[in-house]
Order: C-alpha cells, then structure tokens, then sequence
C-alpha cells in the first residue's frame, strides 16, 4: 500500500483485472487514483473486514504456502489445513454466501489456470480466519 501512496493508481477501464501470467504494464501517466492513507482492518473480525471490502478492494494476507490454499479449484475454502501463518498478500473483492456459510471472494495474483479463473472463495469464520486471512488486512482511502 505504501507503493500506491507514491504512485497514482489506473482506472479498471486502463488496466483491467485479467488474471493472466505476465508483467506489469503500469503507466505513470494513466495513474488518476491517488491513495491518501492506508486504514487498518480491525484484526479477527468478519464484520470489519466486510464493512471494509463494502467500501472497496481490502488486501488481505494469508497463509498460501500450503496444499489447501494452493491446490483450491472451486467452492467455499473452509479448513483449517492452510494454516496462518502468513506469507502472501492477495485483494479481497466482495463477499457472499451460499448454502448458509458466508465467504469472501479473493482475487489471486497467480494466474487464471490457479484455482476458479484467478480468484478464491474463502470462508468467513469469526477469529483468525481460515488461512489467517482475518489477521492483518489494509485498505485505501483515496483523494
């Protein structure tokens, strides 16, 4: 986040989410958001992180290094096999429900060929949340 404080961000029409293998192709000169602080998500806490992610994109950090994380291909994640001890930084996006179990939907920085089309859905569950995704989350404010 610190990165984005320095550098003005691209519109979703300039530089579209695609999920696809790669490099980056900012250009300084499309950058038209500017992030003015970066809040902290209170930690542990399903209802915090929703109300966050209603205001927009939180990131969010989880433990990926694991095969439940890692080899997820569809559904609502909800083990805790992926532990949390965190290692990756990934954007939650919006969340949902289905079938009685609340979840957030994670875009991944892994690819379209990495779990459903680039993206995660990871059960809300109240404390540290499954893969820890609920232990250190920031989101921007913009000006």
């Amino acid at each position: 986040m610190n990165y984005a404080k320095t550098h003005g961000q691209e519109l979703e029409k300039d530089y579209a989410y695609t999920a696809r293998d790669g490099s980056c192709k900012y250009s300084a000169s499309k950058g038209k958001v500017n992030v003015s602080n970066v809040a902290k998500v209170g930690a542990r806490s399903v209802s915090q992180l929703k109300a966050a992610i209603a205001k927009g994109p939180v990131s969010v950090t989880v433990e990926a290094d694991r095969a439940a994380f890692q080899q997820y291909t569809g559904g609502v994640l909800n083990t805790s096999a992926c532990g949390t001890s965190l290692d990756h930084a990934i954007t939650a996006v919006g969340y949902g429900s289905a079938n009685g179990q609340d979840y957030y939907i994670v875009r991944n920085s892994w690819g379209a060929s990495w779990g459903d089309h680039g993206y995660i859905n990871i059960a809300a569950v109240d404390g540290a949340g499954i893969c820890g995704i609920q232990q250190i989350s920031v989101w921007p404010t913009t000006n």
